[in-house]
């Protein structure tokens, strides 16, 4: 799996760290952002859940 956040299209709703904190973080101006080293997703089972509740589909998600 590979996670991605397109920072054109994120509004900084916090959606993503509130749903999957293990992976996703909002960066000092509140935008989302994937935390180092889990970018692979980390195993956290609430990654897609996290990329459906994003209100502009800014995360992508790839692969298995």
């Amino acid at each position: 799996m590979r996670i991605s956040i397109d920072s054109d299209i994120c509004i900084g709703s916090g959606q993503c760290a509130l749903t999957a904190p293990g992976v996703f973080t909002q960066d000092d101006d509140g935008f989302g952002d994937v935390l180092p080293g889990r970018e692979d997703g980390a195993g956290e089972p609430l990654v897609r859940e996290a990329a459906r509740a994003c209100p502009v589909q800014a995360i992508t998600v790839e692969g298995d």
